[in-house]
């Protein structure tokens, strides 16, 4: 697995900094939730994007999904597409009407990278979705591992805790989970479906213990 595509910013309607009632007919929508990642989130292998972890757990909890990134990315690590999250946020999810919870998952590309730049990236990536959605809430999921994580991906799980604990957003750590033999492809990086199924359990339970769930507003 292994720089920020701007690109233009669509102009939005009214509903693009207020979550909401998006029926208008009094009944609200289940909550619509928006996850940046990388190929843990958007794919890999034999994994189709609708069996990944952010699916499961919108299935588990009743959510609206809609799933932004590419393989090989990261807050610095632009990747073969040639954009940071920040580039991805921008591209595919800021000309959305605002999401109720916004999940930003990733660091495991940011190899080679200082800390520092790591969490400045994950400053700015935050700093811009606080600015286009003020009413969205944010988590944060810290680099996935499905083996034991090298030394540098600790450097790079605190710099972007720091951030998230700056902007009041809730942290949720995988790396030191043990997922399990059959949860790992023959490439030694990636999720099977069932390694899948395993980090969406974590994620629910996770999000849970920050009265996030079903109702994430």
């Amino acid at each position: 697995m292994s720089g920020c595509a701007g690109g233009e910013t669509r102009p939005a309607g009214p509903e693009a900094g207020a979550p909401g009632d998006r029926l208008g007919s009094g009944r609200a929508a289940a909550p619509l939730v928006m996850v940046i990642g990388d190929s843990f989130t958007a794919g890999s292998g034999p994994v189709e994007p609708w069996e990944t972890y952010a699916a499961e757990t919108a299935r588990e909890l009743g959510w609206q999904l809609v799933t932004a990134g590419a393989p090989g990315t990261g807050y610095v690590n632009p990747g073969r597409v040639g954009r940071t999250f920040l580039g991805s946020f921008a591209l595919e999810l800021s000309w959305r009407p605002a999401p109720d919870l916004l999940i930003v998952s990733g660091g495991h590309n940011d190899r080679g990278v200082s800390p520092g730049r790591v969490g400045q990236a994950a400053g700015i990536l935050l700093e811009a979705v606080r600015a286009r959605w003020p009413g969205t809430r944010i988590a944060v999921v810290g680099p996935i591992w499905m083996t034991p994580a090298p030394p540098w991906a600790y450097e790079v799980r605190n710099a972007v805790a720091a951030v998230a604990a700056g902007e009041r957003a809730p942290f949720l750590d995988p790396i030191d989970r043990r997922w399990g033999g059959d949860a790992l492809l023959p490439d030694g990086v990636h999720p099977t479906r069932e390694g899948h199924v395993r980090l969406a359990r974590w994620l629910v339970a996770a999000l849970r213990e920050h009265g996030i769930g079903r109702d994430v507003r």
